[in-house]
């Protein structure tokens, strides 16, 4: 309960020279009348008046403090409130050409660059996700939805091999504008993850980041692969998948152009930290926005405690002057 002039509720502190009062004037005593004896007084049963001599005082009391609570405009709040969210529409275009399965990263790149996007996927709450993968061609796993649920189902189903191999980096962020392209959000992101060198497909990577500009969408590119040299999967003579040392290439100078171009920033992971670190990045730098509008409603309860006290005062007038009448 809520007062609207809380410091008036100090006016009960005056129940206090009131009882004193009353209890002073109770021990003085009253009119007397003057008898030989009070032996036969003392032994007569106690009537109900007797015990109910101070119950006037009581309910005048009590009368008095509902008055004060009255005066101090005792109210009920109610709080509303209203959640507007503006998502951001992102859409994680995925590298996954056979390269992705170097093991630079524990276990392999591809299964590392997952386990960190399904982490980031989990802290976008609100916001539509879609899902690209490319190699030599591109497709879309996912399109845009707030299902998490499916989104992470479908993150877990991508693997190496689905399509033919190569690095058509800009057929993979072509696709990706695509799922953007009829898109409401004010923020349209693409994250673009990959460890090589566009080599296949038919739109240039540069060509993709123009069309990603005129549309509004803000690219952020990653590079992943640790320096040097790093273990690249590969088929021996009999026909076993083997590993061998090859050296670590990726167009850094292409993905950096393309996140220049469209507002966003490239980034380079050459362990599975350092990608995790990017994503959280990535994460700060595209908030959603949350807007909570709040309304106070006020309900007076001040006649509540009003009526309470008149109730008070009329049962007290009515014991004072019916029962419990006593002689001046």
């Amino acid at each position: 309960m809520h007062f609207h002039s809380p410091h008036l509720l100090w006016l009960l502190a005056l129940l206090a020279p009131m009882t004193a009062y009353y209890v002073w004037r109770t021990l003085r005593g009253g009119a007397a009348l003057r008898i030989s004896s009070i032996e036969g007084v003392a032994r007569a049963p106690r009537s109900v008046r007797y015990y109910l001599r101070h119950l006037p005082f009581v309910l005048r009391s009590a009368a008095f403090a509902c008055i004060v609570v009255a005066l101090a405009r005792p109210q009920q709040v109610e709080e509303h409130s209203t959640t507007s969210t503006e998502g951001i529409d992102i859409v994680l275009s995925i590298d996954v050409s056979g390269s992705m399965l170097a093991r630079d990263f524990k276990p392999d790149r591809l299964t590392a660059a997952k386990e960190v996007a399904a982490s980031f996927i989990a802290d976008r709450y609100g916001d539509r996700i879609g899902l690209v993968v490319f190699a030599g061609e591109s497709f879309t796993q996912s399109p845009l939805t707030t299902d998490q649920g499916t989104l992470q189902t479908l993150l877990a189903r991508i693997r190496s091999g689905l399509i033919e191999d190569g690095t058509a980096i800009g057929n993979g962020l072509a696709t990706a504008i695509n799922r953007l392209r009829e898109s409401d959000a004010k923020s349209k992101v693409v994250i673009l993850l990959t460890d090589g060198v566009s080599n296949r497909g038919e739109i240039a990577p540069l060509m993709a980041a123009e069309i990603a500009a005129a549309q509004g969408i803000r690219v952020y590119t990653i590079g992943v692969g640790s320096e040097g040299m790093a273990p690249y999967p590969a088929v021996d003579m009999f026909g076993q998948i083997t590993f061998v040392q090859q050296k670590v290439e990726i167009d850094e100078k292409t993905l950096e152009q393309i996140a220049s171009m469209t507002g966003g920033r490239y980034f380079r992971a050459t362990d599975k930290s350092k990608l995790q670190a990017i994503y959280d990045e990535i994460n700060r730098l595209e908030k959603s926005r949350v807007e909570v509008t709040e309304h106070l409603s006020y309900h007076e309860l001040f006649l509540a405690w009003l009526l309470a006290a008149l109730a008070l005062l009329a049962a007290e007038l009515l014991l004072s002057t019916l029962l419990l009448k006593r002689i001046p």
